[in-house]
């Protein structure tokens, strides 16, 4: 099995956008459970999780290891919205990116299916932008699964940019009569 991270989508109700994502990983549940649910897994792809506390009502605080458009680090605290071990982990933030939810599901005897939900509030102009920040950082995911995590000190927005020119692209032609 190769990983594979299928072209996100989106759909908007008023200022609230729903992006879905679905990745397929040759790695076994509870590896990815360490990846998307542990500070040290969500520091190799992610953030840095200043604050995880794993049950359900927990709180969390991550902290972008990457920069925004003025140089920062942006912090966000929340809390965990959903949390069943090695199935699903949602993180509810106070601003963007909002809520992120992962669901985990065994794809054969070795992969895993990741379907991940981010459920946002703001103008339709971050709905590309977000699509490709998280299709960017699944490409790091896939990276830190395979032993490679991110080192953010050499980390550039082209690549981001490069996707969220592919997502507006693609929906100015869905758009097209």
């Amino acid at each position: 099995m190769t990983a594979t991270i299928d072209q996100g989508t989106s759909r908007s109700e008023g200022d609230t956008h729903t992006l879905h994502f679905e990745l397929r990983l040759p790695h076994p549940v509870d590896r990815v459970w360490a990846a998307v649910a542990t500070p040290g897994g969500l520091r190799g792809w992610l953030a840095a999780a200043d604050v995880l506390e794993p049950r359900l009502g927990g709180a969390v605080t991550l902290r972008r290891l990457d920069t925004d458009a003025e140089g920062r680090h942006p912090v966000v605290e929340g809390r965990i919205t959903a949390w069943d071990v090695e199935r699903v982990a949602e993180y509810t933030v106070d601003t963007l990116p909002g809520r992120m939810r992962f669901h985990l599901e065994p794809a054969g005897s070795t992969g895993t299916t990741v379907r991940f939900t981010n459920e946002f509030n703001g103008d339709d102009e971050l709905r590309p932008v977000s699509l490709a920040g998280w299709h960017n950082h699944f490409e790091y995911l896939v990276d830190a699964l395979d032993g490679r995590p991110k080192d953010w000190s050499g980390w550039t927005p082209e690549r981001r940019e490069e996707l969220r020119e592919a997502y507006v692209a693609r929906e100015r032609d869905v758009s097209r009569p």
